[in-house]
């Protein structure tokens, strides 16, 4: 007989895992560890390879840093059901938890605008970052979340082909070449909203596209809390996921796969390799229990939206700031690359560090 998946605090301690492995990539991005993996002197070596990896691409393909927000936002749509479910069992009334997702939601909006604000000194209207992005796919997917599993299906792709359908046939001159940078509808809706292009063509409009990933989150966690064998959970799953490579992959010499402006290809690419990685986790921790490390990354994992902002408001540029001649004292003799490359694994440890005393604390940091 399957044993149900072990959970902590009523989380499935696989989706917590889940959770802090792409929350503990994102803060090392601000340590500087990835960029100084790709120093020119490096060029030649397997490290420069691996860090090319966590780099976007420029344009057209897609690389494992790519996923990192597909990832976070069908964790997030697979942490939903069971939230909902642990709220409305204590008493909770649908109204209330809908205007808790309406004032979550709202939180997220103001939190992604207000990053860009800061980053540039001015009150500018951008909302091309996870947080902002993630603001629409919660919603969206929480008001359909109740739904017959075929119609939230059925909406998620009906999204992807909406946005599809306005980039090959938007109409207006200088915007309709679907997949040139600039020219497209993603640039004439980010001139629309904010006055201007983005310099990296960013398109605020993939919040509509990336919903898929809200959405599919949403079916894979309310598969994980049903009464179907872990066998035929697995199976579900697997499918799910090799399916979503086969589209998008399939049909990338028609669309190509470009995270910048989230065509359908790479939503459907990426949220392939989404749910493959939450099978994988699943299997591995709650399925075989292979547990040995994993609270390592939990705990990032239960303070999600803390440490990211910490991290990205300064937080890890004043540790970074506070270490630095300790770091080019010890470490100073291994050469100058090397020791930014330390220094940049120390500053990842303390954003750790400080995710392990918030769990020892059992604080707890939520909107």
């Amino acid at each position: 007989m399957n044993k149900q998946p072990r959970q902590i605090n009523n989380r499935l301690l696989s989706l917590d895992f889940y959770r802090g492995l792409t929350m503990f990539l994102l803060i090392a991005e601000f340590s500087h560890l990835f960029a100084n993996m790709v120093a020119p002197e490096l060029e030649e070596s397997v490290l420069y390879a691996i860090g090319e990896q966590f780099h976007h691409v420029k344009w057209e393909g897609l690389h494992f840093w790519d996923l990192i927000q597909p990832f976070f936002m069908f964790i997030v749509g697979v942490a939903m059901p069971l939230s909902f479910n642990k709220r409305i069992a204590r008493g909770d009334s649908y109204n209330k938890v809908f205007k808790h997702a309406l004032k979550r939601a709202f939180m997220l909006l103001v939190l992604g605008w207000a990053l860009y604000c800061i980053d540039d000194g001015k009150i500018v209207f951008r909302f091309q970052n996870v947080l902002a992005q993630l603001s629409v796919t919660y919603i969206l997917a929480f008001l359909i979340m109740k739904k017959p599993t075929a119609v939230q299906l059925g909406f998620s792709v009906f999204l992807i082909l909406i946005t599809e359908g306005l980039y090959r046939f938007f109409p207006i001159e200088g915007f309709n070449q679907a997949f040139v940078p600039g020219e497209n509808f993603g640039a004439w809706f980010n001139i629309l909203i904010a006055g201007q292009e983005d310099g990296g063509h960013w398109a605020m409009f993939n919040a509509i596209p990336t919903t898929a990933h809200t959405i599919w989150g949403v079916l894979a966690g309310r598969l994980l809390m049903s009464d179907q064998s872990n066998k035929k959970k697995m199976q579900t799953l697997i499918v799910a996921g090799i399916l979503g490579l086969i589209i998008g992959y399939g049909l990338s010499p028609v669309t190509p796969i470009i995270k910048r402006i989230s065509t359908s290809t790479f939503v459907f690419a990426s949220g392939g390799w989404s749910v493959l990685a939450l099978a994988l986790c699943y299997w591995l921790i709650d399925i075989k229990k292979y547990q040995k490390g994993v609270l390592f990354f939990a705990i990032v994992g239960m303070n999600p939206l803390f440490i990211y902002l910490f991290a990205h408001v300064g937080g890890a540029d004043l540790i970074r700031t506070i270490v630095l001649p300790f770091s080019n004292a010890i470490f100073g003799w291994t050469g100058a690359l090397n020791a930014m490359l330390i220094l940049s694994a120390v500053v990842l440890f303390f954003l750790w560090y400080l995710c392990y005393w918030l769990y020892k604390k059992k604080i707890l940091i939520k909107i």
